[in-house]
């Protein structure tokens, strides 16, 4: 089959969506929009919610599990199930012969991040991890800074993920930890740390080699974040990392879930510290700033909304949650590269969902390697494990392993 982009010539590959969540329908929607994406199925423990997607989207079926869906012809897998589980659905799929499209975060120990990597190694398949940072306009913007060297040396950067509980979680873990949802809204911030690491080592070229962590003994007594009810134990609801990089300097990351800020507006914010440069951001304004004065970029860099935020699309998606899916792109975003099917389509946060999508989509169709493949994933990941357990141990100095580069 010819693309309609005009790119190479692709041959569609099918999809099994496992969770059919709040998140799952937008990503199903520009799979089925991208010509390189043929049949698109479902499934999610609870049958209703796979349903409702496939009618809502005009997919090719539903299956009845996981285990059905690996057992099924389709090539890929995208998992949108709750956090902690992606590391091993992610190698059960591999070890079945599919490519992974992973939401965030890759997995919760060391040990299931060197499982995909070996399983990558083993099988061939592409495996691709879905951070929205990695295309975030501040990060496409340091990334093309970097590359130019306007930053001189780089020594400093930081990333905060600023989400308030208030502002969206709370309606998210209702719905998908049901009764007990309790147990598993107090997920350790620093267990889904890409939002915040992706955003810098996504424009850094460099990795954590060290990290020393505080936690934030959460105080609302909610039944969230208490450690006798928690699923994880957990009973920090903020944290914060500083991490020290590999050719020198350090980044400090927030990981923020009672915060007085408008997350709604930007949850992930960025700064660079260069020699010759440097990056600010905050919540609606961004600098470019060099010894010679300030460059206001903040229109460079603001992603305009496709969608109104009552939009129909949006119908599965909580109301305090649905900024995050509305957005269009930014100037600084380079849509040439997309599928001209995606030029009025949903998108979502700051402007990732399509390049994410079709990121993943090349890398099948063209045997490659995608942007945030599996050794950039642990790269995004593995610091934040390593950070939470840094906070429990009231902030000791940990080393934070790497698994190298992408071969080849």
């Amino acid at each position: 089959m010819t693309a309609r982009t005009g790119k190479a010539s692709l041959v569609p590959f099918s999809i099994g969506i496992v969770g059919a969540g709040q998140f799952a329908g937008q990503f199903a929607k520009l799979f089925q929009l991208h010509p390189g994406v043929g049949d698109i199925y479902a499934t999610d423990l609870i049958p209703e919610r796979a349903e409702k997607l496939v009618a809502a989207q005009g997919l090719a079926g539903t299956v009845g599990s996981f285990d059905e869906m690996l057992a099924t012809g389709v090539d890929a897998i995208a998992l949108f199930t709750q956090r902690w589980t992606h590391g091993p659905l992610a190698v059960r799929a591999l070890r079945a012969g599919k490519h992974v499209y992973s939401a965030v975060p890759m997995a919760v120990s060391e040990e299931e991040t060197a499982a995909i990597i070996e399983a990558v190694k083993e099988t061939g398949l592409t495996y691709m991890m879905g951070e929205t940072s990695h295309y975030n306009p501040a990060t496409v913007y340091a990334r093309e800074k970097v590359a130019g060297n306007d930053f001189g040396r780089l020594f400093y950067a930081e990333g905060d993920y600023v989400h308030d509980m208030d502002l969206g979680f709370y309606d998210a873990y209702r719905y998908s930890g049901g009764e007990k949802w309790k147990e598993t809204a107090s997920y350790p911030p620093l267990l889904y740390p890409t939002h915040s690491i992706g955003g810098v080592l996504g424009a850094w070229r460099t990795h954590a080699t060290s990290v020393s962590a505080v936690g934030v003994t959460d105080d609302r007594g909610d039944g969230v974040f208490d450690r006798e009810i928690s699923q994880f134990g957990n009973d920090f609801s903020n944290a914060t990392a500083l991490f020290e990089v590999s050719g020198g300097g350090s980044f400090r990351t927030n990981e923020f879930r009672r915060v007085g800020y408008p997350s709604h507006i930007r949850e992930s914010r960025f700064r660079f510290f260069g020699t010759e440069g440097s990056f600010e951001q905050l919540a609606t304004v961004s600098f470019w700033q060099d010894k010679t004065g300030v460059q206001d970029v903040s229109e460079h860099l603001q992603a305009v909304p496709t969608l109104s935020a009552d939009d129909p699309s949006l119908d599965n998606v909580a109301p305090a949650l649905r900024d995050a899916f509305i957005s269009g792109t930014a100037p600084v975003h380079d849509r040439s590269r997309l599928p001209r099917e995606f030029a009025h389509a949903p998108n979502g946060h700051e402007g990732s969902h399509h390049f994410l999508v079709d990121d993943f989509v090349t890398a099948v169709n063209e045997g490659s390697l995608p942007s945030v493949n599996a050794w950039v994933s642990a790269r995004y990941t593995l610091p934040g494990i390593v950070a939470h357990e840094s906070a429990r141990r009231d902030g000791e100095r940990l080393t934070v392993p790497d698994f190298g580069e992408a071969p080849g």
